[in-house]
């Protein structure tokens, strides 16, 4: 039988799944669905570059990018021709083998961390994942040079790492935290920022410290200049181990591979994730040097999907679509446009961030209402807390896309003071 034009018209996600209100859809999500998530802002049915639609045919300018996620956008041509290829060829193998993907990205993402000799990449489905084995990495640095055991980790008050039951130990957010409680043990939090308080808290007791260069969940909080090198300073001298989360920081996220870079320092270990697969699940640590490579071996950790061949071939098709496009110098352009006029919007009290994250503080707690009202006028943003909104949209973002943004905010801010 030949297919009708409905049919025809249909995407292949249309065909399995079916046509459905917004309403209809969210009524079927809510009776099939576990509520962690709360109830959807809506439901989306398509994507193209920096905007998607839902299923209602509203048209919307994606200034989240999946929390960081969509580094290219949505449907780029170019990915989803190699992930398509790719899965056409070999989806997965387990890691009782390898593939020509696997060991490329991982060689790729060593050159652009500029890692030393002997460095290594565990690959993961998720940040978290990649957290959870970063927190394994910690517990292998178990004896200090006195023979006496490192039974601490360090992380910031503010820290979001995550919320399997490692990372979550490792996050700082109480309401995240108390339902699960008793946490692994020996995680410790200190002052955000604070270089004194460092110090005191790290010696030769200490297994790892774990850092954000910058804070995306607690608002978009930059480390302090010099923190960093005083991390490495003060983990060097007592044998700890450096670790930094650049989950959503990394892959191009601040105009630069990671936003660490500047510090000029080499930690131990990095976490990635978010937009390393442009939108297809991957994650990855990266341990630097022999010694800290060699601290997990055989069987002490694992992953059944983790650095899949499509996975990978993601990574790479990404990693190669951003150095090509010159995607980095976007981001360092457009980040600052936004910046410089987000500080001239009347009701916007500070303005944080580098490259295409970036969180800027209201006057009031309208934040939550000012998501709705920007969803209403067809803008996806985020409100990490009750006064803060944060931007993390796709790094292509064009200056003439962000411009419809900062035209419509302050609009979209009134309106969600006059909610209140």
């Amino acid at each position: 039988m030949n297919p009708t034009e409905a049919e025809l018209a249909e995407t292949p996600a249309d065909a399995i799944a079916g046509h459905s209100s917004g309403a209809e859809w969210l009524a079927r999500y809510s009776s099939s669905l576990m509520g962690v998530f709360g109830t959807p802002q809506r439901v989306l049915v398509r994507g193209a570059g920096c905007l998607v639609w839902d299923a209602d045919g509203k048209e919307y300018l994606d200034l989240l990018g999946g929390i960081a996620v969509n580094a290219l956008g949505h449907a780029h041509p170019f990915v989803t021709s190699v992930i398509a290829s790719q899965l056409a060829t070999l989806g997965h193998v387990s890691n009782f083998f390898t593939s020509p993907t696997q060991i490329a990205l991982a060689e790729k993402l060593l050159a652009l961390s500029k890692a030393p000799a002997g460095s290594k990449v565990f690959f993961t489905n998720s940040g978290t994942e990649a957290n959870e084995a970063a927190f394994k990495l910690a517990r292998r640095n178990s004896t200090g040079s006195n023979g006496k055991p490192r039974t601490r980790i360090i992380a910031l008050e503010g820290a979001f790492h995550g919320r399997t039951m490692g990372a979550l130990a490792l996050t700082a957010k109480e309401a995240y935290r108390a339902p699960f409680e008793p946490m692994p043990g020996g995680v410790e939090h200190i002052p955000f920022g604070d270089i004194e308080a460092l110090r005191n808290a790290v010696d030769d007791t200490v297994a790892a410290v774990f850092l954000e260069p910058i804070q995306g969940e607690a608002g978009v909080r930059p480390l302090p200049a010099g923190y960093l090198e005083a991390a490495r300073e003060f983990t060097s001298q007592a044998g700890a181990l450096l670790v930094l989360d650049e989950v959503q920081t990394g892959i191009g996220r601040t105009g630069k591979w990671l936003a660490s870079e500047d510090a000029g320092i080499v930690p131990d270990a990095v976490t990635l994730a978010k937009g390393l697969g442009g939108g297809f699940p991957i994650g990855a640590l990266l341990t630097f040097g022999e010694e800290t490579s060699s601290l997990l071996s055989a069987g002490q950790h694992g992953t059944t999907f983790g650095g899949n061949p499509v996975a990978t071939a993601a990574a790479l098709a990404t990693l190669h679509a951003i150095e090509s496009q010159q995607v980095l110098g976007n981001v360092r352009t457009v980040g600052e446009h936004i910046r410089t006029a987000l500080a001239a919007v009347d009701g916007v009290t500070e303005v944080r961030g580098e490259g295409l994250l970036i969180g800027f503080d209201l006057d009031t707690d309208v934040a939550p209402a000012a998501v709705t009202a920007g969803l209403d006028a067809g803008f996806i943003i985020n409100s990490p807390g009750p006064r803060t909104i944060r931007l993390a949209p796709p790094l292509i973002l064009t200056e003439e896309q962000a411009d419809r943004f900062l035209a419509a905010l302050p609009v979209i801010l009134q309106t969600a003071k006059d909610a209140q």
